[in-house]
């Protein structure tokens, strides 16, 4: 028998439950053993439902558990790597408008800071800047440093334009969404788009023939048009997401539920088809509306950073696409010139920081690794085989349902915290990942 390469010690937490002594044995890219140390271990009450995956079954337990498990171990405890499906940037690098060292920057930044596997989200832009930084990105996909791109527009509705470049935004073109799909095939794994868009229902083609996850935001849809318009998807085997509930969309009434209610119902109606995505840093969406979400949805919904260059870095002057950012107190917006408040633009946390928001305000470990890594897992895994890997030269580090679980056989992709939430090491595919000096890794 070959002895593996590494082995890390602690408390292992992933989307099956807590070990609470575990040895990790790595040989190459992969877990090739986990030893339980001690006969403690806990799993989780009910664990998270798969269809795609033999390991999981079941409903997920609630996200209102205390986090004093957390604390009452002083080993240092295992987690499985984040993964990140909307991500502009971080650390000065953009993932729009940047050039390869920018967009290579930015990747690490997050790599380094525990999300091993994320999407690069583009915004909206003309089909010349959206090709420019697919030729750009390419590399680092092969490399693996990106799981892939996420287009975020341009065909969305230009009164929820957000953040996004209302000049930049078009209706829906789905031979020009075709082209940029063709351009690097399997490149493109996400698109953002609004379903009132005219042309919506062309590009759906598009995604059922490309394997494109279908991400539905930046929209002023009704209930019924955006009910309908998800029937259809699934009706072609499409995945589903909302792209950041609530936020670029109407709230929510009771006599016009719109766009988040229909998202909401069509993941409770499509199980393991349709999810919706939550920015939990505390800025973008009360606790409160994320506590109804997760207690709602608890195998359907997952967390993203939405991150932007700013990530990382110190309060301050920035860019999104071509829009000009301020950043006060860590809180992102668009810079205003009659002394108004701007519009959030972007988020500036990681993974790992909504991570430990998330369990320093009760949620059960758990439920934070199902939130944080194995239901995006799942979402990207999506038709995909073993390896993430349709067919094409694109790789991932998330092998699919395998995300989330520190199990022999998954990606050597985890982080090691103490138990003061100190990030103190990171592995993407067996490889040690180091916060550089200066950086902090700690959450804040």
């Amino acid at each position: 028998m070959s002895h593996p390469d590494f082995t890390v010690e602690g408390r292992a937490i992933d989307a099956a439950g807590i070990t609470e002594h575990a040895r990790i044995e790595v040989t190459g890219s992969r877990i090739s053993s986990v030893i339980p140390l001690d006969s403690e271990t806990t799993h989780a009450s009910n664990e998270a439902s798969n269809e795609a995956s033999d390991e999981v079954s079941g409903q997920a337990p609630s996200a209102s558990g205390s986090s004093a498990m957390w604390s009452a171990s002083d080993m240092p405890t295992i987690i499985p790597g984040f993964v990140d499906l909307h991500n502009h940037g971080g650390d000065g690098g953009a993932f729009p408008t940047g050039d390869e060292e920018s967009c290579r920057r930015a990747a690490e930044f997050h790599r380094r800071h525990g999300t091993t596997t994320l999407l690069a989200s583009l915004v909206s832009a003309n089909e010349q800047e959206i090709v420019r930084q697919l030729d750009i990105l390419k590399p680092l996909a092969d490399e693996g440093l990106i799981a892939g791109v996420h287009l975020e527009g341009p065909f969305v509705n230009a009164h929820k334009c957000g953040a996004q470049n209302p000049d930049r935004i078009v209706p829906a073109d789905a031979d020009m969404f075709a082209r940029a799909a063709s351009r690097h095939p399997g490149l493109i794994r996400q698109i953002t788009l609004a379903p009132e868009s005219p042309g919506a229902e062309a590009c759906l083609d598009v995604c059922a023939r490309e394997g494109i996850i279908l991400s539905l935001g930046h929209t002023d849809a009704d209930y019924d048009t955006t009910m309908n318009f998800v029937s259809k998807a699934v009706d072609r085997g499409i995945m589903v997401t909302a792209t950041h509930l609530f936020n670029a969309m109407p709230p929510l009434h009771h006599r016009t539920p719109g766009a988040a209610a229909a998202m909401i119902t069509a993941a409770k109606k499509f199980p393991g088809r349709v999810f919706v995505e939550l920015i939990a840093d505390g800025v973008h969406l009360h606790n409160g509306t994320v506590d109804m979400v997760t207690e709602s949805l608890p195998d359907s919904a997952f967390f993203i950073t939405d991150a932007m260059e700013a990530a990382g870095k110190a309060d301050g002057s920035y860019v999104l696409g071509a829009l000009a950012v301020t950043v006060a107190d860590g809180v992102a917006r668009l810079t205003t010139t009659d002394g108004s408040v701007g519009s959030i633009a972007g988020g500036t946390s990681t993974l790992f920081d909504q991570f430990v928001r998330a369990v320093r305000r009760g949620f059960d470990p758990v439920d934070a690794v199902r939130f944080t890594s194995a239901t995006a897992g799942r979402v990207l895994g999506f038709g995909r085989d073993a390896s993430g890997d349709p067919g094409s030269a694109v790789s991932s580090s998330a092998a699919g349902t395998r995300a989330g679980h520190l199990s022999v056989g998954a990606p050597a992709d985890f982080v090691v915290v103490d138990p003061n939430f100190e990030l103190q090491e990171v592995y993407a595919a067996g490889q040690a990942l180091h916060v550089r000096e200066g950086e902090t890794g700690s959450a804040r």
